[in-house]
């Protein structure tokens, strides 16, 4: 009987882990797309609102340090000029995180863009957090995202979650937090926007 609980409890840790993203771009797409941002180093929580339910949709992380990258879990999002491994997306210029709150913002949704100042060394570990965490399964950003800040020196406040916007509204409490929202008139079914060129 144990065999056969241990047998079906696998089985459901599989089934729960498809739709993961396992997208790897190669080490010179990589290297070729790093991108180094002149801002100070931080860290930025990218929350998707609904528009109709005031509900969270979706969590991100980008991430300025060394180079600036997006942890973009279990997202529909992508470019291919972007090389992603596991939901992270590399050269993240400032055209590139336009176009990923463009792809977002819709008539039915928006996004609350959330910046705190971290030191480079805080900003390091956040980007080899994202890089080791691996592809998310679908409906797990929030609590991907929120187990990534709390291995980060300053952010264990951050309580775990399924809900992107317990994790925004924990988020913004921090000391230091700056906030932006981003609305738009784009359709709901605005794939086209995947094709623009960066």
């Amino acid at each position: 009987m144990l065999r056969l609980i241990m047998a079906l409890s696998l089985l459901l840790t599989l089934a729960a882990c498809g739709g993961a993203d396992n997208v790897w771009a190669s080490d010179k797409a990589v290297a070729r797309a790093k991108y180094r941002h002149a801002a100070p180093p931080s860290i930025t929580l990218f929350t998707v609102i609904s528009n109709k339910s005031g509900a969270g949709a979706h969590s991100s992380l980008l991430i300025n340090g060394s180079e600036r990258l997006i942890f973009d879990p279990a997202g529909t999002w992508h470019h291919p000029n972007l090389p992603e491994r596991h939901d992270v997306h590399y050269g993240m210029t400032e055209r590139a995180v336009d176009f990923y709150v463009d792809y977002h913002a819709r008539i039915t949704y928006h996004v609350v863009r959330q910046d705190i100042a971290v030191s480079p060394q805080v900003a390091e570990m956040a980007i080899r957090a994202v890089e080791r965490y691996g592809a998310v399964p679908k409906a797990q950003c929030a609590t991907s995202v929120a187990a990534i800040l709390r291995s980060l020196p300053g952010f264990q406040s951050i309580s775990p979650s399924m809900f992107p916007k317990k994790i925004m509204d924990q988020f913004g409490a921090l000391p230091g937090v700056s906030e932006r929202k981003f609305y738009d008139d784009d359709p709901e079914e605005n794939g086209e926007i995947l094709t623009r060129g960066i």
